[in-house]
């Protein structure tokens, strides 16, 4: 694994990031916070995770590089969310599902600036989410959230604009 971490971030020596086989890279910018068991683990793609400029990650929190993960800068990212950037195959059904390898990607995870992303969500392969966006409380989210809005729900659905 390439790890480019600046000097200023922070990451707890409770947080478990593994090695990447694939030469994935792990981009961890200014001021940004890794907090205590966050799991960062480099699989089901050769996708790179970039968690941007004052970006704080709380306890629990896991990611899967998949397809890759871009992270913006002063996002929050609260206790026990999940974003995984990538999906198992399973079409075969004279195969076992652990034996199929992975699904195409669909895009990967970016989440752009400023957004704030509640307790136990979980961000799914092929996600934007735009600038400024809220995410409530364990919400599932897929697909393209627009700027500014207020999402909650399973599957997340915009509330309403800030």
């Amino acid at each position: 694994m390439t790890a480019q971490i600046h000097p200023s971030a922070r990451i707890s020596k409770l947080a478990d990031i593994e090695l990447s086989v694939r030469g994935s890279k792990l981009i961890v910018e200014a001021g940004a916070q890794i907090d205590s068991f966050v799991k960062i683990k480099f699989a089901g793609g050769d996708g790179d995770i970039r968690i941007g400029e004052n970006t704080y990650l709380n306890s629990c929190c896991v990611l899967y590089s998949g397809h890759g993960i871009t992270i913006g800068d002063n996002v929050l990212v609260a206790a026990n969310c999940t974003l995984a950037s990538t999906n198992h195959e399973y079409k075969d059904r004279n195969k076992p599902i652990r034996l199929q390898g992975f699904r195409p990607s669909k895009g990967g995870i970016v989440i752009e600036n400023d957004v704030w992303i509640g307790a136990n969500s979980v961000i799914l392969d092929g996600t934007h989410i735009a600038n400024g966006c809220i995410v409530s409380a364990q919400s599932v989210v897929r697909g393209h959230l627009l700027e500014a809005g207020i999402y909650g729900g399973n599957p997340a659905q915009l509330i309403k604009k800030r």
